[in-house]
């Protein structure tokens, strides 16, 4: 083996460096750590502090966004070993709210539904919500991605047909008290996308892939186990 003058000097200086380079090397490479300090336990979604939207492209122009009115959540949180931690979700297919404008009877005079916000729900090619009611999400895996974030990998069920998808998770603040309920609460916010062609939906004429933002507020159940 070959050594150039400068090898010797090079490793001694490494040696001389290792004690103190070591840990933060270390810490460079491991996951990060999350920083809530909420209580570990069971939390439940407020559900009148709560939104959950999903949107499509429509026409490639626009981001036809709508909004799920009905849902249920139920947070298993452990600060301490935030991969430990867990979400379940219901969501009522039944609740969109579109916000549609117009006379929807005017212009789709061939619909047999009586408004935009049912047709979405119940036409087969849609949610299809009266052979399918629920849609349901149970995760799987969190990995922490940074102080006040993480990955949520979990099985979304919707459709019928259960795929996994990772939602972005992010902590958006905590407090020791809920000023009416007066436990521990805390926020989150997660993104997240899936192809809905894969859950067996038509292409239609609306792009393939669904983005999901959810915003809420999760107050410690303290009856739970």
């Amino acid at each position: 083996m070959r050594i150039n003058r400068y090898c010797i000097s090079s490793a001694l200086i490494a040696l001389g460096m290792l004690t103190a380079t070591s840990s933060y090397s270390f810490a460079q490479t491991a996951a990060p750590a999350t920083e809530a300090t909420a209580p570990a336990g069971v939390y439940k979604l407020d559900q009148t502090h709560a939104a959950l939207l999903w949107s499509v492209k429509h026409n490639k122009i626009s981001n036809y966004t709508v909004r799920f009115n009905k849902l249920e959540a139920t947070l298993k949180l452990d600060p301490a070993k935030i991969e430990d931690s867990s979400i379940e979700a219901t969501i009522d297919a039944t609740s969109v709210v579109t916000g549609y404008p117009a006379d929807y009877k005017a212009t789709h005079a061939s619909s047999p539904y009586q408004t935009w916000d049912e047709e979405i729900s119940r036409d087969p090619k849609m949610l299809n919500s009266e052979a399918h009611p629920k849609i349901t999400f149970k995760s799987t895996k969190v990995t922490s991605t940074g102080p006040t974030t993480a990955d949520v990998t979990g099985d979304l069920t919707f459709l019928g047909v259960t795929k996994p998808v990772t939602l972005k998770a992010t902590l958006n603040g905590e407090i020791d008290s809920h000023p009416f309920a007066g436990v521990p609460a805390v926020g989150f916010a997660a993104e997240g996308s899936f192809n809905r062609t894969e859950f067996g939906q038509p292409a239609g004429f609306v792009g393939p892939d669904v983005t999901i933002r959810f915003d809420g507020e999760f107050i410690q159940d303290t009856a739970a186990k």
